[in-house]
């Protein structure tokens, strides 16, 4: 658990399970990440974070202190099989609509960027998203990231022609 001034970054529960299906079947919220999910898909999605938690990865919940809403998923993963970013330290998030615009996601990845720091012994973190996703790219400079030069891709997950295709990678290196 990683707590923060408004936040809590804590594993799921089976109570968090129809705010989390609901925030994956939201085509806003995932206009610019992945395709909407279903509760297979949210429960697939869960499973990955799951089996890599007793590594000290995985995404959390993301929760508000004041009324205990759950807000998003946030959190340290390894970079996916078949992608450029394979195996390297990532970080990533997932808001409802409702968080948008209160900076919890910048709050939680600072969080999240924290415990990496303080646990874990890469010398980087990286970030990627959509080109045309300017919020989480937004989020990404105010952590400090800087767009890698060289670090564009077209991510494999997506179909040629799918505007989230086109991938940016952002980094940041471990504080002196």
């Amino acid at each position: 658990m990683i707590e923060t001034a408004r936040l809590i970054l804590r594993a799921p529960t089976p109570a968090d399970r129809p705010a989390l299906y609901a925030m994956w079947g939201d085509p806003r919220v995932m206009e610019n990440l992945a395709p909407v999910c279903d509760a297979a898909g949210a429960e697939a999605i869960l499973a990955r974070h799951d089996a890599v938690r007793p590594q000290g990865l995985g995404f959390s919940v993301v929760e508000r202190k004041e009324d205990d809403a759950m807000l998003g998923f946030c959190g340290l993963k390894r970079g996916n099989p078949g992608s450029p970013i394979e195996g390297q330290l990532e970080i990533g998030w997932v808001f409802a609509r409702q968080s948008w615009g209160h900076g919890c996601a910048t709050e939680a990845a600072q969080a999240s960027l924290d415990w990496g720091w303080a646990h874990l012994t890469e010398n980087r973190i990286i970030a990627i998203t959509a080109a045309r996703n300017l919020a989480s790219q937004r989020v990404m400079h105010r952590l400090g990231m800087i767009r890698v030069a060289d670090g564009d891709f077209d991510h494999p997950m997506f179909a040629i022609g799918d505007p989230l295709r086109a991938t940016v990678t952002y980094e940041i290196t471990r504080p002196a």
